[in-house]
């Protein structure tokens, strides 16, 4: 069916007002991130009255970003390594076997997704507090404590997504696998996987996103030695001035990763989110 001439304008008109609400907060964040603090503390103005890269020189200063930028890669590094591990194993069993109980599992993992999660904040406290007096281990204030939190939030979405994806590969390259002398085991890691690469592509994005910018238990499980970079942000904030050039100087440099590993494997991630879309 051709698109008649009405609905291309109401398309473009949509588009071109999609694109107007995208484009223009990248924009304001740019130039102010280029703009000296006088410029960004009165009027707003589309264009600085002098270009200067001093914000982002002064940003590392004012905050120690450099170490806060560390804690955020290690925290969502190895919450992404073990929720994708995790899930791996916790997909491929839900996928390739019945047993008792898994679809009661299933719905319980996807159902936790229901809550909003500032409901598991004070729960989470809680357990870790009684971890440390119980056993002695070291939770609330430390990175371990962080990516146990971030687990919370990424696994279960990540062990349904997978597990979609795993159904969608034929079950004859498991028998095929078998055939050859592979066990389970030898045929997760040697067929399944290197054909599910979309599905774990999605899921460490996924993963990795979710852990990266997350603000509110990172503020309450951290401590001054392990900050992450989304609560080192609101250090540019003082009693006496807010530095809003270096905070969005701090922000360009807090997205770059996301944004680049975005683009750089945005096909795989659409992908893996579509799959099984069309069965």
């Amino acid at each position: 069916m051709r698109e008649t001439t009405p609905a291309k304008v109401f398309r473009m008109v949509v588009i071109a007002v999609l694109t107007v609400f995208t484009v223009v907060p990248v924009y304001v964040m740019v130039i102010s991130a280029l703009k000296p603090l006088r410029d960004v503390q009165g009027a707003f103005t589309w264009w600085p009255s002098e270009l200067t890269i001093t914000p982002f020189i002064d940003m590392w200063k004012t905050v120690p970003l450099a170490s806060y930028f560390v804690n955020s890669v290690i925290v969502a590094g190895a919450a992404t390594i073990l929720s994708l591990v995790i899930a791996v194993f916790a997909a491929y069993a839900i996928s390739r076997y019945r047993f008792r109980g898994r679809s009661i599992f299933s719905t319980t993992v996807l159902s936790t997704q229901m809550f909003p999660g500032v409901l598991f904040l004070l729960p989470l406290f809680l357990i870790f507090v009684n971890i440390n007096s119980a056993v002695g281990i070291q939770l609330v204030g430390t990175r371990l404590g962080l990516v146990i939190t971030y687990l919370t939030f990424s696994l279960p979405f990540s062990i349904w997504m997978l597990s979609g994806y795993l159904d969608g590969i034929p079950r004859e390259l498991d028998e095929a696998a078998k055939v050859d002398g592979s066990g389970p085991m030898g045929a997760l890691f040697r067929v399944i996987l290197p054909a599910a690469r979309p599905g774990l592509i999605a899921v460490a994005i996924y993963s990795f996103m979710t852990s990266w910018g997350e603000v509110l238990f990172a503020s309450v499980m951290t401590t001054e030695s392990n900050r992450t970079l989304a609560v080192g942000l609101q250090l540019y904030s003082t009693q006496t001035n807010v530095y809003w050039n270096q905070i969005m100087a701090a922000s360009l440099v807090v997205s770059v990763p996301v944004v680049v590993g975005f683009l750089l494997l945005q096909r795989n991630f659409v992908a893996g989110l579509t799959a099984g879309a069309v069965k």
